[in-house]
């Protein structure tokens, strides 16, 4: 299900699973939540980096925001819910709010500046969703934009 790496990270720092079920419950309970979609940790390296990373990352905010795992089964269906295009992702929300999500592998200043701003945004519904940038055939600020 997660890789070595998670799992221990997971009862190490007893980070909790959730689903399409108890996601909205977990959320709402906090004021600040981190979901961590770990994606295919056998295709995605950066999978057990952000595994190692989330730990540290709840450290350096003080455990201003609590982080869950989302379980492999309801990866996807969330995913189409808070609307990002790639894998390993850190989803931000709070009181069950989007907020804004990471996605892949950041240096660790970027990670501490990146989330300091998503913690004093005003909620918001998810950004349209992209297709991955490995399904882009063509870069959208090559077009023009006609008013």
């Amino acid at each position: 299900m997660f890789s070595p790496v998670l799992t221990m990270m997971m009862e190490r720092h007893r980070m909790p699973v959730v689903d399409e079920a108890n996601i909205d419950a977990f959320a709402e309970a906090h004021d600040f939540t981190a979901l961590f979609f770990p994606g295919d940790w056998l295709r995605l390296a950066e999978s057990n980096d952000v595994a190692v990373i989330l730990p540290e990352l709840v450290q350096a905010f003080q455990g201003v925001f609590k982080p869950a795992v989302v379980s492999r089964e309801s990866e996807r269906k969330l995913q189409s819910r808070y609307r990002f295009n790639a894998f390993p992702a850190l989803v931000f929300v709070r009181k069950g709010e989007y907020l804004g999500a990471i996605k892949r592998v950041l240096d660790w200043e970027d990670y501490l500046t990146e989330i300091a701003g998503i913690l004093t945004r005003e909620s918001s519904a998810p950004p349209p969703f992209e297709l991955p940038e490995a399904c882009a055939t063509h870069d959208r600020r090559d077009h023009d934009h006609f008013h």
